[in-house]
C-alpha cells in the first residue's frame, strides 16, 4: 500500500530524561495515561479496569449487531495475521464509530498493552505525528474470534499494527507480527531523526557496530541492497542462511551490548508480552543464536551511523529500517517457521 507523507503538528524534541523514563519504566495499570481524548457533555463514567484481554471481551459485549458486522471477523480470517506499514483492517475509526464509553475501553486496552505510562505518551505522540488530523482517534480496531472461544484485538493505522490476544495464538509472540514506525517531522527525515520516538533503538544498535573489530564489521555490514518493505519476506523466519554477523562470534562484552539492544526493543511492551518474546528467543538458542546485520546503502547523511539494521534468529525477525523514516517489522515465534502471514 503506498505511503503518504505527514506534517508534524507536535514536533518538540523529547528530552533524554523522557526517553530514559520511557524505556526504564515499570508496568502500570490499564487506566494509566493522559485524560480521555473524547470530551462529552455527560458525567464521565469510572475509567475501565481489567486486563486488556478482559476489556476486549467487555467491549465486544457492548457492541451493537451493526458494529459487530462491520469490525468483527472469524478467527481464521486471513487479515488476522496480516501486516503493513500503513493500513487499516476496517475503515471505521475509533473516533467516529464507537460510543464514548467504548472509546474509553479501547483507550484502556491500548494503555494496558504498554509497559509504562511514559510509553503510552510516546506512542500517542507517534500516532499524532503520523495522523495529525486526529491521532489516536483516526486509528481503527478489528476483533477476531468470539469470547466463548478465543479472541484477538488488532489496532491498525499509519505506522502501527499492535495486537492483544492473551496467548490465544500459540507459539507466536504478540499474537502475530507487529509493526511500528514514526515520521516525526517529515517523510524524509534527517540523519539525526530529531524527535523520532524509536530512534534510540538504532542508537543502541550502532553501539554494537562500534564495538566490533574490523573483520567483524566486514561480516556485519551489508554493502549492497537492503530488505525493503515486502511483509511476505520481512517477517518470515527460519531461513538457513541469515545475513550479517552471528552473535556467537562476538566477545562476551559485545554480546552484552546485543542483549541491551533486545531490552530496548522490548521496552514498550507490557511485561507478559516481553516475557513471552524472551522465552521464545531463549528456546531457540538465546542471543548467541542471532545474526546482526547493518545495511550500508540506506545510510542517511553518509555518516556511518547505520539507519537500517536487522536482528534475526531461527524463529525471530526484528528489522529496523530508518530510511527515509522509521519502519520496524517484528515477528517472534516458538519454532522456526517459513510461512509468512499474508499481505493485507
Amino acid at each position: 500500500m503506498p505511503e503518504r507523507s505527514a506534517l508534524c503538528l507536535d514536533c518538540s524534541d523529547l528530552s533524554r530524561r523522557d526517553f530514559l523514563k520511557g524505556v526504564g519504566g515499570t508496568a502500570v495499570a490499564v487506566t494509566a495515561g493522559a485524560a480521555p481524548l473524547f470530551a462529552t457533555p455527560r458525567a464521565v463514567a469510572a475509567a475501565p479496569t481489567g486486563t486488556p484481554e478482559s476489556l476486549v471481551k467487555t467491549l465486544y459485549g457492548t457492541m451493537t449487531e451493526a458494529q459487530k458486522k462491520a469490525v468483527c471477523f472469524g478467527w481464521d480470517h486471513r487479515l488476522r495475521q496480516a501486516i503493513s506499514n500503513n493500513w487499516s483492517i476496517v475503515p471505521q475509526t475509533i473516533g467516529s464509530f464507537y460510543t464514548p464509553d467504548q472509546q474509553e475501553m479501547i483507550r484502556a486496552i491500548f494503555n494496558g498493552s504498554h509497559s509504562s505510562e511514559e510509553w503510552v505518551k510516546l506512542r500517542l505522540k507517534q500516532m499524532k505525528d503520523d495522523s495529525p488530523k486526529g491521532g489516536f482517534s483516526d486509528y481503527s480496531i478489528a476483533l477476531f474470534g468470539t469470547p466463548e472461544t478465543k479472541m484477538e484485538f488488532v489496532l491498525t493505522g499509519r505506522h502501527l499494527t499492535m495486537r492483544v490476544d492473551g496467548d490465544a495464538e500459540p507459539g507466536i509472540a504478540f499474537g502475530g507480527p507487529i509493526f511500528y514506525g514514526h515520521a516525526a517531522s517529515s517523510f524524509n527525515e534527517k540523519s539525526d531523526h530529531s524527535g523520532n520516538v524509536y530512534w534510540y533503538q538504532a542508537v543502541r544498535a550502532n553501539e554494537v557496530f562500534k564495538a566490533l573489530s574490523g573483520k567483524q564489521r566486514e561480516k556485519a555490514l551489508i554493502a549492497k541492497g537492503e530488505p525493503g518493505d515486502d511483509p511476505n519476506t520481512l517477517v518470515n523466519f527460519g531461513q538457513e542462511h541469515r545475513p550479517g554477523l552471528r552473535v556467537e562470534e562476538m566477545s562476551g562484552d559485545q554480546r552484552e551490548l546485543v542483549g541491551k539492544v533486545l531490552e530496548d526493543l522490548l521496552a514498550p511492551c507490557r511485561k507478559a508480552d516481553a516475557e513471552e518474546a524472551r522465552r521464545y528467543i531463549e528456546a531457540n538458542g538465546g542471543v548467541k543464536s542471532l545474526n546482526m546485520a547493518f545495511y550500508k546503502e540506506a545510510d542517511l547523511g553518509n555518516d556511518g551511523v547505520w539507519d537500517v539494521w536487522r536482528l534475526e534468529g531461527p524463529a525471530m525477525v526484528w528489522y529496523f529500517r530508518g530510511a527515509p523514516h522509521v519502519h520496524t517489522w517484528v515477528r517472534i515465534g516458538e519454532k522456526p517457521q517459513t510461512v509468512a502471514p499474508p499481505s493485507p
